[in-house]
């Protein structure tokens, strides 16, 4: 290790990487500085390879913390090392960037020095960009539903699966949620892909209806959303052992089903994951040997399509499918739901606290509210994400309803 001025030189392998500013906190209230970062990364190399090593990956950078602005970068930067490799990817909008394809710890030693936290890895590899090898479980809880009931769902997501033939890789999101991976053949589109998700969703849902949901619009949902569109392309989820912008500095971690039904999220942080690994090795030593056939989902969406369910929404941005429903929220259709925008925030934790003040405020409207009525919205511009909350007031009487905040 080699140090001049407010950096330093790390030998990883026969290759090395520049730290500076190591001393720089990213995550202030764990006492998280750059160098922490690229250490935990060093680390756990083999198991975050192993989940976004050879995909091309998207930057989320965090240049001054987790508390100040942060950019998501999808073009590799033109300064990088001679042997960092690069993939272009094609948007659905016909654009194309040049992006990070990891395969070596100090692969991760250069994007964690950029304050790069987490890891956004396609499900694709560099060498078939047409053809993911991997579909993606994501469970996304709305506000109010706890841990148990999100284990829950994930159980019914193991069930479908394990009838159908296929093997699930669970992981906790390093937030509320939890991902659930399924590696498969590299035969299939984008597109296949994503209709052998929504095909999961459904099922899912029919089997627990209480407790999962397949709707596309949050003001529809309750529960726990299978959300089938992360498989769509172009969307990203962080993989293995990722670090999220979390005050305890949570990271994204497999476990095993077993596992699954007593962890808890807040156990897994940057400061235990390197002991953790160092003692069992990674649950999902095993998942590349599992290479899955998704006929068995599509078979289930042709059985689901002949008894009258179409496509769903597609995310906004994209082409419209055939067959996909109108896209636009219900609240718009001509039997409008009272919803109301109380305010927009920067982070979603200022969102969570917005509605929270606004709950504080109607305290006799809050009364009435379920907890699927409190919508915070993630809206994802070109580089950011902002969010917006509203409050869907239907349950409330309308005597007690109060009228809209102006969004601050």
């Amino acid at each position: 290790m080699a140090q001049a001025k407010d950096e330093i030189t790390l030998g990883i392998g026969d290759r090395e990487v520049v730290v500076t500013h190591p001393g720089k906190l990213l995550i202030a209230e764990a006492r998280v500085t750059k160098l922490d970062l690229v250490n935990y990364y060093l680390a756990v190399a083999e198991g975050a390879l192993r989940g976004a090593g050879g995909r091309p990956c998207v930057l989320v950078r965090y240049p001054n913390g987790i508390g100040e602005e942060f950019f998501f970068q999808k073009r590799a930067p033109a300064k990088r090392p001679d042997w960092l490799e690069v993939a272009e990817i094609r948007f659905p909008s016909g654009r194309t960037a040049e992006e990070v394809v990891p395969r070596h710890p100090a692969d991760l030693a250069w994007m964690a020095n950029l304050a790069c936290l987490e890891l956004h890895p396609h499900p694709v590899r560099a060498e078939d960009l047409d053809h993911p090898d991997e579909l993606r479980v994501d469970l996304d809880p709305v506000p109010g539903v706890a841990w148990p009931q999100i284990r829950q769902v994930a159980g019914v997501v193991d069930e479908v699966l394990t009838e159908l033939g296929l093997k699930g890789w669970p992981k906790t999101s390093g937030s509320r949620g939890i991902h659930v991976l399924v590696r498969i053949e590299p035969k299939w589109t984008f597109d296949e892909v994503r209709r052998a998700a929504l095909a999961l969703a459904r099922e899912v849902e029919r089997r627990a209806p209480r407790l999962a949901t397949s709707a596309w619009w949050k003001e529809e949902r309750q529960g726990v959303f299978v959300d089938y569109n992360q498989n769509a392309k172009d969307r990203t989820v962080t993989s293995a052992y990722s670090v999220r912008p979390k005050p305890d500095a949570r990271v994204s971690a497999p476990v095993s089903w077993k596992e699954l039904e007593a962890c808890d999220p807040a156990d897994f942080t940057l400061h235990t994951m390197p002991e953790r690994f160092r003692k069992i090795g990674d649950p999902h030593a095993e998942i590349d040997a599992w290479r899955c056939s998704l006929e068995p989902l599509l078979e289930l969406s042709r059985r689901q399509e002949a008894e009258g369910q179409g496509d769903a929404p597609w995310p906004p941005h994209y082409r419209k499918a055939a067959g996909e429903p109108r896209r636009a929220p219900p609240s718009t259709a001509r039997q409008k739901k009272p919803l109301i925008e109380v305010a927009r925030a920067e982070r979603e934790a200022e969102a969570v606290a917005a509605a929270e003040a606004w709950k504080a405020k109607h305290p006799k409207a809050a009364a009435h509210l379920e907890p699927a009525d409190v919508l915070v919205d993630r809206m994802r511009g070109s580089s950011s994400l902002w969010y917006r909350v509203r409050i869907n007031l239907e349950h409330v009487p309308a005597r007690l309803r109060p009228k809209s905040d102006k969004p601050k």
